[in-house]
């Protein structure tokens, strides 16, 4: 029995002296993504994420701070479609980290994994501000998320292939409460198809309108990221005399000021939804998120 003791307590010691398996270190560039990753990985996963619900992707300042999250990155999950064209490159390149450049395992993109709308027929500048590959507010239909989760679980497990059951399992645990979450809201949303309402930013709810049904009838917005002008604004109070909305849609990083003023102008409501996780009080996840904006889109169209 001393002769078997021995060993065994070596072994114990051994395992015991072993570090845990290390977390993937991941950068998300957008709040919807983090929380997306950690809802596949749990604790498989260290998520940070570069963004906040209150500041608008498509400009953000690649800091210091930033650059040293993606040098230690073994994952990089981002929108894609060119929404963080404007800093996600000088991040990549000043990084100095191979895994995480595009091509490679450690880069993951969204908008590669559904289809996108409103990809533009011809580029020009004097457009606005389009994306070539198309409208990358993806995030907004619950059912990309579903589309996204697939293929980010099976990326997860390349990267970590001692974790892939756990990655599926987790996986199929949420599909299963998204795809019975996404019926419920889609009963709860049925009022909603046909509502007539306004956006502030240009192909912001594209995703949303097209899941709900909603009839978008004017957006603040001449083009893409352009102000609008008097003319224009001019324009849409008289589009809606003809095709009055019952509601001016912004995300709670845009600026009130414009579906304000349209508010007062017209009587139609003006409401802010959360957008992504972290957008509202409501939105501590992705199920918060979506329960959120369809609290507040009902309630508007009463």
């Amino acid at each position: 029995m001393k002769n078997l003791i021995k060993p065994l307590l070596s072994v114990l010691a051994l395992s015991l002296s072993m570090p845990a398996q290390a977390a993937l270190k991941v950068f998300a560039c957008e709040p919807e993504w983090a929380a997306l990753t950690q809802e596949l990985g749990g604790d498989r996963v260290s998520v940070f994420s570069a963004t906040t619900a209150l500041q608008d992707p498509h400009y953000i300042e690649a800091r210091p701070s930033l650059i040293a999250r993606v040098r230690n990155a073994d994952l990089v999950v981002c929108t894609g479609a060119e929404l963080e064209a404007g800093w996600l490159p000088l991040l990549l390149r000043s990084s100095g980290n191979p895994r995480v450049q595009p091509g490679t395992p450690g880069f993951f993109t969204a908008a590669e994994h559904v289809t996108l709308l409103d990809v533009p027929v011809k580029l020009d500048r004097a457009l606005g501000d389009i994306h070539a590959a198309g409208n990358p507010h993806l995030h907004t239909d619950p059912r990309n998320i579903a589309r996204v989760a697939r293929a980010l679980a099976q990326r997860l497990a390349v990267l970590d292939p001692d974790g892939a059951a756990h990655f599926e399992t987790r996986y199929r645990d949420f599909h299963k409460r998204w795809t019975q979450t996404i019926a419920r809201w889609g009963h709860e949303a049925a009022s909603l198809k046909g509502v007539a309402v306004v956006s502030q930013h240009q192909g912001g709810w594209t995703y949303l309108i097209h899941w709900l049904g909603l009839s978008e009838v004017a957006v603040l917005e001449p083009k893409p990221g352009v102000p609008a002008s008097a003319a224009h604004l001019a324009q849409v109070l008289a589009r809606l005399k003809s095709q009055p909305a019952k509601m001016v849609l912004r995300a709670a990083y845009q600026d009130g000021k414009p579906s304000e003023w349209l508010a007062q102008q017209t009587g139609v409501r003006a409401v802010v939804l959360p957008y992504t996780v972290g957008g509202s009080e409501r939105a501590t996840d992705l199920f918060g998120l979506f329960d959120d904006t369809i609290t507040r889109l009902l309630e508007a169209s009463r």
